[in-house]
Formats: structure tokens, sequence, C-alpha cells
């Protein structure tokens, strides 16, 4: 049920927290929140039930999110997965590698997909975080942007994101080796305004129409683990400003799990037996929608499987500016791109 979105209601975990530009509807039951943003109408729900619950076999609740066995959306609806995000986006850098020796530039994910879209940014109203997961990245960008969205399939992770903006902290637990674990405190770095962000359930291959446009649009480690990428990208200039950009940030682990292989855009041979390459293909696609290349680099980031155990992957970032005026031909959509 909803009530008008101006009454203002105070029932809900973020409405002490909202921003004056948005508006609260009503919160009934499980809840449903009407949201207006800048005059757009976004319909948001929370459940009321707790991370772990989604996913069906006793095992599936212990599988790293690192592993490669299983997959699909429940792998992110579990309290395992939970407390692997809240470690990988919040926790310091000694509990998340605790040695002198490792891949110390992999630390500080979030931190540095914020810095890049703030680099790239013409103008820092507003951005959405598109797979925002337990909102690491979403709080970085409230560093510097006066709004942020940050949108995930997974009703585990939102409800994680909102009480670390409600709270600012919350436990989590990490693996030490095998059933022995350890209690750690994840906490929203000091001087971030955690009033900037909105945190709200939607699924990237069918965003709410109502969406305003967006100086950035970020979509970090997310394209590999959609059904349909192509459906999200096809939504990418109805989301970015023209002049606004898009960063876009995959280490291209394509999984039958996650993504049909019919809809991957790389990762296996054309028909006369030429490798496809995720990358080219990427700016294939942004190119013949009016956007242009404006940088590219490899972003190490570090998730703790337990105290011995990591996975180091890397991602291709890259980020496209929306272009102002139109053009592009049909013809003119190819790019250069260093993998």
């Amino acid at each position: 049920q909803q009530v008008q979105a101006h009454t203002m209601a105070t029932t809900t975990a973020q409405s002490s927290l909202m921003p004056s530009s948005f508006y609260m509807g009503a919160a009934v039951g499980g809840f449903s929140v009407l949201v207006v943003w800048g005059g757009a109408a976004l319909l948001t729900t929370k459940s009321h039930s707790a991370a772990g619950t989604k996913s069906g076999r006793s095992e599936d609740h212990e599988r790293s999110t690192t592993s490669s066995a299983g997959g699909g959306a429940a792998a992110y609806e579990t309290r395992k997965a939970v407390d692997e995000y809240l470690q990988f986006h919040f926790g310091s850098a000694s509990d998340l590698l605790p040695y002198s020796q490792g891949p110390k530039g992999a630390l500080n994910f979030t931190g540095r997909l914020a810095a890049l879209c703030s680099k790239y940014a013409s103008s820092r109203n507003d951005a959405l975080d598109v797979g925002c997961a337990v909102g690491g990245a979403s709080f970085e960008l409230a560093k510097t942007f006066k709004q942020v969205i940050g949108i995930d399939y997974s009703h585990a992770f939102v409800e994680a994101a909102q009480d670390m903006q409600q709270s600012g902290s919350r436990e989590y637990e990490a693996a030490l080796e095998g059933d022995i674990k350890a209690t750690y405190t994840a906490t929203v770095p000091q001087g971030i305004h955690r009033d900037r962000v909105l945190f709200m359930q939607g699924d990237a291959c069918a965003l709410p129409s109502a969406l305003p446009q967006f100086d950035v649009v970020l979509a970090a480690n997310l394209l590999c683990r959609l059904p349909d990428p192509m459906m999200f990208i096809t939504q990418l200039p109805a989301l970015v400003r023209p002049g606004g950009v898009v960063v876009l940030v995959s280490p291209y682990s394509w999984l039958a799990a996650w993504t049909p292989k019919k809809k991957w855009f790389g990762g296996h041979e054309a028909q006369d037996g030429t490798p496809l390459r995720s990358a080219d293909a990427v700016a294939k696609l942004m190119l013949g929608r009016e956007f242009e290349l404006l940088h590219q680099e490899d972003m190490p980031f570090l998730i703790r499987e337990h105290v011995r155990k990591f996975q180091w992957g890397c991602s291709h970032a890259c980020v496209w500016r929306r272009k102002k005026q139109s053009h592009t031909s049909d013809q003119d959509v190819t790019a250069t791109i260093s993998i």
C-alpha cells in the first residue's frame, strides 16, 4: 500500500537520514515506500527477511562469493555473502589483508572507484551506483556528489547498506579457517555524508523508468553477473545526461550460472575461430550509443575468503562520456581498447 508522496513517513529506517531533496511516502507492513527524487516518483521496497533466508540449500549459505561453483542471484542473498562484502567494502586494510606482504594495491576498491568517477565527472550533483552491493562505493561517491542512489538486486545487500546508512557501522563474521570465525566491525569512514545516499532494491536489467538522468553512472563488477547485460547497456543513454559519464568496471568473469553463454559480450570464439574479447565488444556497444571513451585502466580488487585465502581480481575500468551532440554513424563504432 502507498500513501501520498508528500506525507513524509517517519517509520522507515532511512527517513531520519533523507536529504531535503528526498520526499518519503508511506511505510506499511513489509514495506513499500514512494520516494520523490527531483520530481520523479520511485517505488522502493524493503523486506523483513534476514540475510541468508533466500537460498534453499544449507551448503549455499557457507559458499564463498569467490567460488565459481553454483551461481545466480541467490548467491548474494546469504549471510556469508553479506559478511564477505561488508569486509570487502568497509573492512580496514589490516582486517582484509593482515600481512606485511600481499597485493596492497588491490585494497580500497570502493574508494578508488569513487575517485575515478569524481575525476572524470564534469558536474558532481548526482550519481547512480548500479550493483551497489552493501553500499561502499555509494558512500564514497557521497564525498563529492550531492545525491547518490545505490541499487542492487539482492535484498540482503540492500538491507545491509540501509543498516550501514542508519547506524554507520555493523558487525560481521569472517572466516579464519574451517569453522573458526571472528567478529569484526564494518564502519562507514568518518566525514562521509550518509544522508546524501538512498538505497533501493532493483533490477539492473529493468531499472525504474522514473529514474532521472545522472552526472555519473557507475557499474562495478556487474556486467558479468547479469542474466542479460545488453539490457543494462541499452538503458545507459536514458540514465546519463549529455556530457555525463558512465564508469564500467568488470573482470569479465563470464559464467553460465549467472549469464547464459549466448548473452556473453565476449570470452568465446566467433564462428570463424576469432577470439571475441569483452572489452572490444563493450567499446563497440558504447560507441554505437553516442558515448566516447575518455579513459581506461586496470582496477585490482581483493576479497578475503578466509585468513589465508583470497580472491585477487583485476577488473577492466573504462570511462565513457555521453556526447552532447550526435555525430556517430552506424558504421563508426570501433575503438582501440588495450587489455
